[in-house]
């Protein structure tokens, strides 16, 4: 989810935890479970400090380790123990278990939107993106805040905000039935599809649509029950020649593979040697595919690569000519 709804959602467990009797009793305790939800809701990403590095690193690692079983274990500890240090009269078991529901939601949200999570690290890196929730979604943001507002009009927060969270289950499960029509749909005029990856968008019936059949990949979009399909390509495996085997060890090409579960890959010659092109087809905007990874070369020597987000033929020129640099 977007940085908003985590702060919200912190402030939301610090609400909810004022149902537990320690915590009601005890003013210093329930103002330490408030920092603790808060720094707890917004821990794990913490690590989008990696940007200031490189698109590659930043694209590889975020909402890897700092979202993995042993950090959720880990936060709680840390933040808990921090906050002890100003307020040591607090409850720490309270406050540590508190703290952990944070960062456990925050962790939790956090797979059901399409970018998802690394979430099950140890044990797997498999990215968990189930597709079913924006990671902006107007729904929950304002069910936050309506929340707040009874809270600040004297409404008991616990209650209050229990009230809400139960709303938001079925927000949930709703959204998961959602996109389970749109994928029924999908198989109804592509009945060979392998895998269908859903992207929500922030409108209620509007998702984006990246389709895998053995021989085809489709991009496409549903409107309600209406499928419509934007673009087919053909489903060339990527060939094992010496130009894309030198361009696969450039970070910027290999954390975008290590990322992206659907794809198409260019090779065009050029007058200085090649220039290796993947294009992630899950975030077609404007008839534009804006996450690649591109990667020139003289010969077999790598000059100039990038991999992020543009959304022109020009802004991409413009980085890859500073990468030379």
């Amino acid at each position: 989810m977007d940085t908003g709804t985590h702060v919200v959602m912190g402030l939301g467990i610090g609400a909810l935890a004022t149902l537990d009797p320690v915590v009601a009793q005890d003013p210093i305790t329930a103002q330490s479970i408030l920092v603790g939800a808060l720094i707890g809701s917004q821990a794990p990403d913490f690590d989008t400090v990696l940007k200031l590095k490189n698109n590659a690193v930043y694209i590889r690692h975020h909402r890897g380790i700092t979202h993995s079983i042993p950090a959720v274990l880990i936060w709680p500890l840390l933040i808990s123990w921090a906050i002890l240090l100003f307020t040591p009269g607090a409850n720490w078991l309270h406050l540590w278990l508190w703290t952990f529901l944070a960062v456990f939601l925050h962790v939790f949200v956090d797979i059901f939107n399409a970018y998802g999570t690394q979430a099950l690290r140890p044990f797997t890196r498999r990215w968990i993106a189930l597709g079913v929730i924006n990671i902006f979604d107007p729904f929950i943001f304002i069910s936050h805040l309506i929340g707040f507002i009874f809270w600040y009009t004297g409404f008991h927060p616990g209650y209050t905000f229990l009230t809400i969270y139960g709303i938001l289950i079925i927000y949930y499960l709703l959204r998961i039935n959602a996109q389970q029509n749109v994928i029924k749909e999908v198989k109804k005029i592509i009945p060979d599809a392998t895998e269908i990856i859903v992207s929500p968008t922030i409108r209620w019936g509007k998702w984006h649509l990246a389709i895998k059949t053995p021989t085809q990949f489709y991009v496409a979009k549903a409107e309600n029950k209406n499928i419509i399909i934007h673009d087919e390509y053909d489903r060339a495996p990527v060939p094992k020649t010496p130009v894309i085997e030198t361009a696969k060890e450039d970070p910027n090409l290999s954390a975008f593979l290590s990322f992206s579960p659907v794809y198409r890959w260019e090779v065009e010659e050029t007058e200085e040697g090649y220039e290796v092109r993947f294009i992630d087809l899950r975030y077609r905007s404007k008839g534009h595919y804006p996450f690649v990874a591109v990667v020139q070369l003289e010969g077999f020597e790598i000059i100039s690569s990038y991999t992020g987000w543009v959304y022109s033929e020009d802004t991409l020129r413009k980085k890859l000519d500073l990468a030379t640099e």
